[in-house]
């Protein structure tokens, strides 16, 4: 029996650690404490997964309960704080995406990984996924050879997308901005299609739709004077779990959940763009716009045998398909289309497989390297810290300048 403790009770904590441990794995993981500054949330995480000891010391709880690893999911700017204290009092680390926001930190997790001998795993969902799953074994068999570029466009919506701009997110100081908190999903599932890793990136990023972009606006949806002509406002108290998670808990540390998307302080990008190459001379073309009628995303990967045509409609185009397109072009004109049955679960369906490798207690065969270590988190994050970087110097960037 493996024991875990987390630090962090946010509601990603709730859903997609705590409960499944303590409802699926309880053969195999039990959950031992939480860790949060904002003691009505972490309450209330353990009071519904069995009654974990709650902690307002995060050093004392490692004192106390010894965790086998510690779960990390607090705000991103503080993943690497929680990631290295964890390592060094001779625990394991899980972390959600991304590892960290910087490279400075970046440097300071490798660094105790490797003074400490404990481990750091990174949980890219998106890995898991069937789809993503399929282009990967694809790309292995040879189906377009060898991959010369990839273009790669993800489309957030205006509610998933707004999302962002409403929450901790919005202050590059908390989340390194969307180039890094969102598209490191993106960046690591190129990575791990390409098998290859980045080293110079060039990025462009803009904030023209959110941000103090209209007059009329306040500072959050549930007091704002503005609900019935502004088609963002949210009643997210609404929902009783965000209700109970977040505007019970407001009076501890002052965050609301329901910021107005048009707030002076939001400073992270809602349209960006990102060239790279990789070490092996792949191109990618990547960009990210969180404003869009529709979600989802669409790539393309031309190789020295063809082309990988993918497209994933998560939301919007009135579609509600059974399965999602792989198109193959070939040197001689024929096209194969493969469709993939679409999966049930978050993140494509990857959530409920990256948990049962987590804390399922079996040590599978993993020849396709679903799992991913504290490198491979590195890998993802560079290319966004390094497009931060980019944007902010106007000229190109090399990774390892940075490592």
């Amino acid at each position: 029996m493996k024991t875990y403790a987390i630090a962090g009770a946010s509601s990603r904590a709730l859903g997609m650690f705590a409960k499944p441990i303590y409802e699926r794995f309880k053969h195999s993981a039990h959950l031992v404490g939480v860790f949060d500054v904002n003691r009505t949330r972490a309450q209330l995480l353990s009071d519904e997964c069995g009654g974990p000891q709650v902690y307002a010391d995060f050093d004392a709880m490692l004192r106390e309960q010894k965790p086998d690893c510690v779960i990390v999911t607090t705000v991103d700017r503080f993943h690497h704080e929680y990631i290295i204290r964890a390592l060094n009092a001779g625990c394991d680390a899980i972390t959600e995406k991304p590892m960290t926001i910087g490279a400075e930190q970046c440097r300071a997790i490798l660094a105790a990984e490797k003074r400490s001998g404990h481990t750091v795993t990174v949980t890219f969902n998106y890995r898991f996924a069937p789809y993503t799953t399929r282009v990967k074994e694809l790309l292995r068999e040879g189906a377009i050879g060898t991959p010369l570029s990839v273009d790669f466009e993800w489309i957030l919506d205006t509610r998933h997308g707004a999302d962002y701009f409403r929450r901790w997110h919005r202050r590059m100081e908390n989340s390194g901005g969307l180039l890094v908190h969102k598209s490191t999903h993106h960046f690591d599932m190129i990575n791990w299609w390409l098998e290859d890793e980045p080293q110079t990136v060039f990025g462009l990023g803009e904030r023209r739709f959110y941000g103090p972009t209209r007059e009329q606006r306040g500072e959050r949806c549930s007091t704002c004077a503005h609900t019935r002509t502004c088609e963002f406002y949210v009643d997210l108290a609404r929902d009783e779990n965000l209700k109970r998670l977040y505007f019970d808990a407001e009076h501890e540390d002052g965050y609301f959940r329901d910021g107005c998307v048009f707030s002076d302080e939001i400073d992270i990008y809602d349209t960006m763009s990102v060239n790279a190459r990789y070490k092996r001379g792949t191109l990618l073309s990547y960009s990210l716009q969180a404003h869009s009628p529709w979600e989802g995303w669409r790539a393309a990967i031309n190789g020295t045998g063809g082309r990988m045509e993918l497209l994933l409609i998560e939301s919007g185009l009135g579609s509600d398909p059974r399965s999602h397109p792989i198109a193959i072009f070939n040197r001689k004109g024929e096209r194969a289309t493969i469709d993939v049955p679409v999966a049930a679960g978050g993140h494509g369906g990857g959530d409920a497989r990256l948990l049962a490798r987590l804390f399922g207690g079996e040590n599978e065969p993993d020849p396709l390297g679903y799992m991913a270590g504290s490198w491979q988190g590195a890998m993802s994050i560079m290319i966004g810290i390094a497009a931060n970087h980019s944007i902010a110097e106007g000229r190109s960037v090399r990774i390892e300048d940075l490592l």
